[in-house]
């Protein structure tokens, strides 16, 4: 059985038979069952029955019909209603708009709105730079997406996109006190995009571009970053591989291996993988081997399409040939942004010695964090029920919190380089360990560390 996760959990309201012995039975049957029970809660006490809320947690889906039967199955319970508690929490939205100030009489509108804020219009026409001290502007990033690409179910369009986007935003919010919002384009047409987000960029201070499919997020991002006047920021791309950089920094520092003399070899040659081999690159490694369906991108092959000929004449010094499992012989370090299982446990024996696994496929990893483990010195996924998830909650708040308090135009090379050494620096000496080479999300030190050395990447470009 899967692991359970909080993103199935289901509350079942039971009426059941007046002895709470058959609640003890309900908790025991979904254990059986390979539930979690997370919650009991008797609603109401009556001669004749009992009412219970029962919150578990499930593996998936079906795993959560399979609880629901199983507790209809135990004598003396019948289940009355069965609650999602994810799809609870996404009723009528995540995310709202409020004021920042009072709206209590005539004086408050008065300054608020007409008339008083046509005098700060016209300030703001006569003097344009303050249009950030005086809006929100300063303070807001638009979250784009055609939802091409969406998280791991592909393209399912705008508006299934929207709950994705709306999460995003509350997680600027909570993380960076960024008022981030949401901006589903009906178009997959790179002309309609980026000339949809250049009319929209006046009210922002940053661009989040969000679940593009490649390769037309690399041609919208290109474009945007050079007809606007503030930094265009692709979280697929270099959300990702400031993470990883900062994950395999902390890895590399426990195995005692410096990323100048490991061979890295990179699974997937889209946005994520273009982008954490371009950074990787940056940061000093000399030996990245980039693999796709088809094998080891080699320079020179005329076969590769224009994107992953370009990353082909970046990567594979060597000039090696061959699959995933010929080309990772030797290897010290693997990272995975591709596709479920493509990894096997028994080639990782066939890697250097104390090899890092990065198997970071979404939401299924290019191998089980469980099945790596007893072959690799370091294992990291992308699943919070791991240790070392690689998690883009590290980088995206601080770096635009940084880039907006800089009040920048752009976003750089050295900019993403010191948002991964600014991570991976949290993580002590002591606290480094196989387990423990990437801070937890909610660390309070993350955001802020982030941003400051965005901050100071600024005011050094």
């Amino acid at each position: 059985m899967a692991a359970t996760a909080s993103s199935y959990s289901i509350t079942m309201r039971l009426h059941t038979a007046p002895d709470h012995g058959v609640v003890g039975a309900v908790a025991t049957e979904i254990s059986r069952g390979g539930g979690v029970v997370t919650a009991i809660d008797v609603s109401d006490s009556r001669h004749d029955r009992l009412v219970v809320d029962v919150t578990c947690s499930a593996a998936d889906a079906e795993h959560s019909q399979e609880l629901v039967a199983i507790v209809e199955a135990v004598q003396g319970v019948k289940v009355h209603h069965v609650s999602d508690r994810t799809f609870l929490l996404h009723l009528g939205g995540k995310i709202e708009v409020t004021s920042k100030v009072p709206l209590r009489n005539r004086d408050d509108l008065s300054m608020a709105y007409t008339p008083g804020v046509g005098r700060v219009s016209m300030a703001i026409h006569d003097n344009p730079e303050d249009v950030r001290r005086l809006t929100m502007k300063g303070n807001t990033v638009a979250v784009v997406t055609d939802g091409s690409a969406v998280l791991g179910l592909g393209n399912i369009g705008p508006e299934a996109a929207l709950p994705v986007m709306e999460g995003k935003a509350a997680l600027f919010k909570r993380f960076a006190d960024i008022d981030a919002f949401p901006i589903c384009l009906s178009s997959q047409d790179p002309d309609d995009i980026v000339r949809a987000v250049e009319l929209i960029a006046p009210g922002f201070g940053g661009i989040n571009l969000e679940d593009i499919a490649a390769p037309q997020c690399f041609e919208i991002e290109r474009r945007l970053r050079e007809s606007l006047d503030i930094p265009v920021f692709h979280d697929d791309q270099h959300g990702t591989a400031i993470v990883v950089l900062a994950a395999m920094t902390n890895a590399l520092r426990h195995v005692g291996k410096a990323l100048p003399d490991v061979r890295i070899v990179v699974s997937g040659g889209g946005a994520a993988g273009t982008a954490i081999v371009t950074l990787l690159v940056a940061a000093g490694a000399h030996d990245v081997v980039v693999v796709d369906r088809f094998g080891a991108l080699c320079a020179g092959d005329e076969t590769l399409s224009p994107p992953h000929a370009r990353l082909a004449e970046m990567t594979n010094p060597r000039r090696v040939t061959g699959s995933l499992q010929e080309v990772l012989a030797g290897a010290d370090a693997f990272i995975g942004v591709s596709a479920p299982g493509v990894l096997k446990a028994e080639w990782i024996p066939t890697m250097a010695t104390d090899p890092v696994v990065f198997a970071l496929a979404n939401p299924d990893p290019e191998i089980d964090p469980a099945e790596a483990a007893p072959y690799a010195a370091v294992v990291a996924s992308g699943r919070s029920d791991y240790p070392n998830q690689i998690n883009n909650v590290l980088a995206f708040p601080g770096v635009f919190r940084g880039l907006l308090d800089a009040e920048a135009s752009v976003i750089t090379l050295d900019m993403l380089l010191s948002a991964a050494q600014a991570i991976a620096d949290v993580v002590s000496e002591e606290e480094l360990h196989a387990a423990f080479i990437i801070p937890n999300v909610f660390h309070p030190e993350v955001t802020r560390r982030v941003a400051e050395a965005i901050k100071a990447a600024v005011g050094e470009k």
